[in-house]
């Protein structure tokens, strides 16, 4: 098969590699059409995230496809069936195995692409805040970065479950698409700190929940925004992986600081979060009342360039890599 090579140079090339093995139990093989960039791609491209152990080594975490082989013990899908998943790694090739209950169907009506924009981004948002964050109707919800992919699932799902959003983005462009998918309000952060917008939004209760792939100096800010018993849940660490921490704050207050990641989860617990998602969330995209954020789509040979527009944070949602069959 093809897949996506990372040269010395950490170029991307389309090249021959061998075939994966076949589906054990459990398991099922993919022949994907489409797969989407994320940000833990681009750190693996360099070399600071490594794949789990007995992960691909391929990048790619979601794809969606059709199933060409079904292991042991798989009874939910069969060749034929079309799919999108989340994955440990290997969605950037022509086929990947992955676990069965990893796997979701495409929503009545999707394409490969737009079901492609799915799997890491919802799952990433519904376990963080309503799983991990135990976010409660009528909460209040800070989103960091949100016009990523993460932040355009985030903003749809808080608006559906009955929780105000307030977000912080880096231009006035991103901050308009984030009004329109329902954020009540927002911040530049070329603007400094938003402690201040943020507190007055949010009222005498402040913020519940806060979804935080940035770090570094943002963990003072966010915890000023707070409410007695919130919860920040950091995702990432775009902004550094140092900070001071108060910790008269968080014992005044009770808050619960969470690290996060859903990429080196055990195979339960993957499987936990997207039968979540399938029960509570899936339902949502056939009645039309969740849909996926597609900024732009290129062939999987122009990765380099695909991969170029994310890195420099040009775009809103996701980027899709389609697959020529």
């Amino acid at each position: 098969m093809k897949a996506i090579q990372i040269q010395a140079d950490k170029s991307l090339t389309w090249q021959d590699v061998a075939d994966p093995a076949p589906p054990q139990a459990h398991q099922i093989a993919i022949k994907v059409h489409a797969t989407a960039i994320n940000r833990a791609d681009l750190m693996q491209r360099l070399g600071m995230y490594p794949p789990p152990p007995g992960a691909s080594d391929i990048l790619g975490l979601e794809c969606a496809g059709e199933v060409s082989a079904v292991g042991k013990g798989v009874s939910r899908w069969k060749p034929g069936d079309k799919v999108c998943a989340l994955l440990s790694g290997g969605g950037f090739a022509e086929t990947v195995v992955c676990h069965a209950d990893h796997a979701l169907p495409v929503p009545a009506g999707f394409s490969f692409q737009q079901a492609a924009a799915l799997p890491e981004v919802f799952a990433t948002a519904w376990s963080n805040i309503y799983m991990l964050g135990n976010t409660q109707p009528g909460q209040k919800v800070l989103l960091h970065a949100g016009a990523s992919g993460v932040g355009t699932a985030a903003i749809q799902l808080c608006k559906q479950f009955g929780n105000p959003v307030f977000v912080t983005v880096g231009e006035q462009a991103k901050l308009d698409r984030c009004l329109e998918l329902g954020a009540a309000a927002g911040h530049l952060r070329h603007d400094g700190d938003f402690t201040e917008v943020v507190k007055t939004w949010a009222g005498k209760d402040g913020v519940a929940t806060i979804l935080d792939p940035v770090g570094g100096n943002y963990l003072e800010q966010n915890l000023k925004c707070l409410g007695t018993d919130g919860r920040l849940v950091i995702i990432g660490l775009m902004g550094g992986r140092s900070a001071e921490l108060d910790l008269g704050r968080l014992l005044i207050k009770r808050i619960q600081v969470i690290g996060s990641t859903l990429r080196s989860r055990d195979n339960e617990s993957k499987a936990h979060i997207i039968s979540q998602l399938n029960n509570k969330v899936w339902p949502l995209f056939t009645q039309g009342k969740l849909n996926p954020v597609i900024d732009r789509q290129y062939p999987i040979e122009q990765a380099n360039a695909a991969f170029d527009v994310v890195d420099q944070n040009k775009t809103t949602g996701k980027v899709i890599l389609n697959l020529a069959h």
